[in-house]
């Protein structure tokens, strides 16, 4: 049934009723009465349906209007199918408001948006964790006035909309956040924050490791030129110089062959997988080796150098990434350790796979570059680490050996009593059956 509005249909309604009324009033000779009450009683319909209107949208808390007769049906079904389709809309703004959220909580990036006064309209959770915004208490606050800045402060009001700001997180001080601004919508702007302290970080130490090899190979190599350049008259040169020259010559090629060697090393750690242990490695026989060559170059430094070394507990991995770690970690110690003192070395069965440890007296490192001895070229002394030919990188070798290896460095020190360098193999890469023989044997 079309319960449309239509003029047409009032108007026939409308006539058919007069005209009863007139017939009605023409039979029993009252056609003036009968006409004034029939419209005061249609006045009062109209009246009645109109508050019931004015209540159903002021005070009504029901979805659907009620029911209608006559002339007012069409509106009432009217305003209910308004309703529906204005329920529908929502339904599905709603919808389109939810994946947008969804899809701002789903982005690595901090996004917020900003509306005059720089006031904080919406913000995701990343922002909160970037800015320390407490959420909703801090919606409709000025973002100037939350993130104290002078530096943002001129950001947020010059409205440059092609320049980053990098700026230190204001909750932690480690963080170094890049913030762009976007024009949205009218008199409203984006915030988007990304966290680029990693990328900083890297740049840092690419920035050092250029100018770290740079220095290294520079002083070798000034060296060889300025004797090279001696050599240009060898005649005039007596045998004592020329022996001593040929000493300097050797010593620093072998330097930068050394540190060559080290980045290649390091290299093909950093690009290499995880070990599968495809290779059974005897420790205590590598580290028998170890010892022999410790003895040999350090014989002289009177350091007591003690190797306590559980036989049979063998393990599977790269023989030669595992024999850099073993043998960086122990020269490191004789290297840095002050004649006379002791060092400790230590191979045994522990409940979560074996022990490594290489422990010394020496001098300790103060806690600031503890977390730092990995990075490629980090010395803590570089004067001392000169000295005795070392390039920064040893400890960068162990960490990537011992990656592939599903192990870690972990460092202990004390200034002035020592320090403590180990790892843990994880008892997968053991040879079991190799240990329960040598239990059994014993």
């Amino acid at each position: 049934m079309d319960n449309r509005y239509k003029a047409a249909r009032l108007i026939s309604t409308l006539s058919l009723f007069y005209a009863g009324v007139i017939l009605l009033g023409l039979l029993t000779g009252l056609l003036i009465e009968l006409l004034l009450v029939a419209s005061i009683a249609l006045l009062v319909w109209h009246y009645l349906n109109l508050n019931r209107l004015r209540h159903y949208l002021w005070q009504s808390r029901r979805f659907a209007p009620p029911e209608g007769s006559g002339s007012w049906r069409p509106v009432f079904d009217g305003i209910y199918k308004l309703q529906m389709r204005n329920q529908q809309r929502r339904s599905q703004l709603g919808e389109l408001v939810r994946r947008f959220r969804e899809g701002a909580e789903a982005l690595p990036d901090a996004v917020m948006l900003i509306g005059q006064h720089h006031v904080i309209l919406w913000s995701n959770t990343q922002a909160h964790e970037l800015l320390g915004l407490r959420w909703p208490e801090d919606r409709g606050q000025r973002i100037d006035n939350l993130v104290r800045s002078p530096e943002f402060g001129h950001f947020i009001r010059a409205r440059n909309d092609k320049e980053p700001l990098i700026l230190t997180s204001p909750i932690d001080t480690q963080r170094q956040l890049e913030m762009r601004l976007m024009p949205y919508g009218d008199h409203q702007r984006l915030l988007v924050i990304r966290d680029i302290t990693l990328l900083v970080r890297l740049e840092n130490m690419r920035r050092d490791f250029v100018a770290n090899v740079s220095h290294e190979l520079r002083t070798p190599l000034t060296v060889v030129k300025g004797y090279l350049e001696m050599l240009s008259d060898p005649s005039q040169m007596d045998p004592a110089m020329w022996q001593q020259v040929h000493r300097m010559l050797v010593s620093q090629t072998d330097r930068m062959d050394s540190l060559v060697s080290q980045l290649t090393e390091l290299s093909s750690l950093e690009s290499a997988r995880q070990s599968k242990g495809s290779q059974r490695i005897d420790v205590s026989q590598l580290l028998a080796i170890v010892e022999q060559e410790v003895d040999a170059v350090y014989r002289d430094k009177q350091l007591q150098v003690t190797f306590d070394v559980t036989p049979g507990i063998d393990m599977f991995g790269e023989p030669r990434q595992m024999r850099s770690a073993f043998s960086n970690l122990i020269f490191n110690a004789v290297k840095y350790t002050p004649a006379g003192r002791h060092i400790e070395v230590v191979w045994k069965k522990v409940a979560a796979g074996a022990l490594f440890s290489v422990k010394d007296d020496g001098d300790g490192i103060e806690p600031e570059h503890l977390l730092r001895l990995t990075e490629r070229f980090y010395r803590v002394d570089k004067a001392r680490s000169r000295d005795t030919g070392g390039s920064g990188l040893g400890l960068s070798i162990v960490k990537h050996a011992l990656g592939n290896h599903q192990s870690e460095l972990k460092i202990r020190s004390t200034v002035g009593k020592g320090s403590c360098f180990s790892f843990e193999i994880p008892s997968h890469l053991l040879d079991s059956r190799r240990i329960s023989e040598q239990a059994n044997e014993s």
